[in-house]
């Protein structure tokens, strides 16, 4: 299987995956997902601002300027108390989901 794109619907999760870990700046959360996916997945940049404007806005986490490992001013994400919350819910309903499908292409 190649590289592809994220499955529709979970890049948020993985974001909150991602920064439940350690803040992180948007580059260092597309290599993070690519690097934990063994490469199956990446994160198109067009994609991935978004994601994380969408999050901030609704709480689910927050931003700072800091120093990159680079020595580069860069926005870095953390997670929020809402985003932990809404990370464990998402990873519940995409467990149940998993499951279901593996049922169905058992039968």
């Amino acid at each position: 299987m190649g590289q592809r794109d994220v499955v529709q619907g979970t890049l948020e999760m993985l974001i909150l995956k991602t920064l439940a870990h350690e803040p992180m700046h948007g580059y260092g959360v597309a290599l993070r997902i690519e690097q934990m996916s063994k490469g199956v997945f990446r994160v198109n940049p067009g994609s991935l601002l978004p994601a994380l404007a969408r999050m901030e806005r609704a709480g689910r986490v927050k931003s700072g300027w800091r120093t990159s490992e680079n020595n580069r001013r860069a926005k870095y994400y953390m997670l929020t108390a809402r985003g932990r919350k809404s990370l464990s819910e998402e990873a519940e309903t995409w467990n149940r989901q998993i499951s279901a499908i593996a049922r169905i292409m058992e039968a």
